[in-house]
């Protein structure tokens, strides 16, 4: 007999943390291979593993509420192990992810100087070895207890005179760093030359590190740099006064990984919003005669449906809103493909995923995908695979009773289209007033790439096909 651990591991590319969300086993329970035990949260879904050998549970190593890294033992099991009885074995079919990314991968080095990030993911935010502190014991890893309750005077504090060695989490414990703006050249700079972004002064809009900033630091008198971040370290933070019922709730998963994406997005494209209210009767209309069209049978129907057809068919005339801006590169891309990403509201936060070459679906296909991707969606099984490689994106505003918005754009995109709620209202047709289906579009769409002009057709595109759908032929 024999204890096998089974390791955390990477269940989409580029994953680093997961939190357990809930155990399906208990100590004493007999496992089968491939049964499930845990279900954890990643920064895109909940996920259910199985364990990948056979025994009896003797310790869940992990409790729930909790987040690791990918590659932590998470579970015990006893198994027919050849080892001896005391020997404790690390299931190896997952790796643990190495301090340094390998060039190329997720948060490696890849070619022209480029960090590598999956959409909606960052580099690894963490590092597996852990500075010991100074004046605390040498044994750090042995007693970790002593080395944590050690006292540490102020002046006792180094300057980060190896900041390439300190571990980011430690960076993030400060508030000011766990915020810190900089473009990837910036980053690569700055990890070039041994910096920590966190002690250099951001004089970029939005508090953005430049790369002068990074070369002003550089220049600066070394006293001047040791002495910031010692003072910063030994800064208390003022005490929160809070009032009765307050709750604080940690901030991960899904929603840490939305706040990103946002903040990313809203601080590196330039927005551009235009509003445009359409008469949507005939839409209606048609959505009404396919719900009992043959075609359609078993399927939901709904106006997002002609909403999305409509996107792919405009997109053809202004294929620009469906590009990418490459900063590393400077050049525009355009996708050979549109993946149609809708925005789901979920329980654990806001999610894109994406119906993958929608452009080339009929019309019974596309709304099958939709279905698929709404229903996934809500029982929050959606996979990171189907989240990224988006290229344009809709968001359904309409549902909750809103008429439009101002979306920001998914990071990677180059437009987003908020669709707003359908309603009765008092219109104008051929001088008469009379009750039509009305409802506002709003498009935000990156000035970098596309101009007022473009964006202005492109709307204007869409909407024409929901106020008439047989101009979709004119595409």
């Amino acid at each position: 007999m024999g204890i096998q651990q089974f390791r955390l591991p990477d269940v989409g590319e580029g994953l680093v943390e997961a939190e357990i969300v809930s155990w399906k086993v208990k100590p004493g329970d007999t496992v089968k291979l491939n049964d499930t035990i845990v279900e954890i949260e990643t920064a895109k879904s909940l996920v259910e593993l199985p364990v990948p050998f056979a025994g009896t549970v003797t310790e869940l190593l992990v409790p729930e509420g909790e987040t690791v890294p990918v590659g932590t033992p998470i579970i015990a099991v006893e198994t027919e192990a050849a080892a001896g009885a005391d020997e404790v074995l690390t299931e190896d079919l997952v790796p643990a992810i190495p301090d340094e990314p390998e060039a190329g991968k997720i948060g490696g080095e890849a070619p022209g100087g480029r960090t590598a990030v999956l959409v909606g993911y960052g580099p690894r935010t963490t590092e597996a070895k852990r500075r010991p502190r100074k004046g605390g014991p040498a044994a750090a890893p042995a007693a970790p207890a002593a080395a944590s309750a050690a006292p540490v005077a102020p002046a006792a504090v180094p300057a980060p005179a190896e900041p390439a060695s300190v571990p980011t989490s430690v960076a993030e414990g400060n508030g000011a760093a766990a915020h810190v703006l900089a473009k990837p050249p910036v980053r690569k700079l700055a990890k070039d030359l041994g910096i920590d972004l966190a002690t250099v002064t951001a004089t970029g809009p939005g508090g953005i590190i430049t790369r002068a900033d990074v070369e002003a630091y550089t220049a600066a008198p070394a006293g001047a740099q040791a002495v910031a971040p010692a003072a910063a370290a030994v800064v208390e933070p003022a005490p929160v006064i809070s009032g009765l019922g307050d709750t604080r709730v940690p901030i991960k998963g899904v929603q840490k990984v939305m706040a990103q994406a946002m903040v990313a997005s809203a601080f590196t494209a330039p927005h551009v919003t235009e509003w445009i209210t359409v008469d949507v009767s005939e839409t209606m209309d048609l959505v009404d005669r396919l719900k009992g069209d043959k075609a359609f049978r078993d399927l939901r129907v709904s106006p997002l449906l002609i909403v999305a057809k409509a996107v792919t068919l405009a997109a053809r005339r202004t294929p620009i809103v469906n590009a990418a801006w490459d900063e590393q590169a400077q050049e525009i891309v355009y996708k050979g493909s549109m993946n149609l990403g809708i925005a789901a509201a979920t329980p654990r936060g806001l999610i894109v995923p994406n119906i993958k070459n929608a452009d080339s679906l009929t019309l019974p296909d596309l709304c099958a995908a939709l279905n698929g991707l709404v229903a996934t969606a809500r029982e929050g099984k959606t996979q990171p695979a189907d989240q990224a490689g988006g290229s344009f994106t809709i968001t359904n505003v309409g549902v909750f009773g809103v008429d439009a918005g101002t979306p920001i754009i998914n990071p990677g995109e180059a437009a987003i289209l908020a669709f707003g709620a359908v309603r009765k209202q008092p219109w104008v047709v051929d001088d008469e007033i009379v009750p039509r289906w009305i409802t506002t579009l709003a498009l935000s769409f990156d000035h970098r790439m596309i101009d007022g002009e473009k964006g202005s057709i492109f709307l204007a595109d869409v909407a024409g096909i929901l106020e008439d759908p047989a101009r979709a032929l004119m595409f």
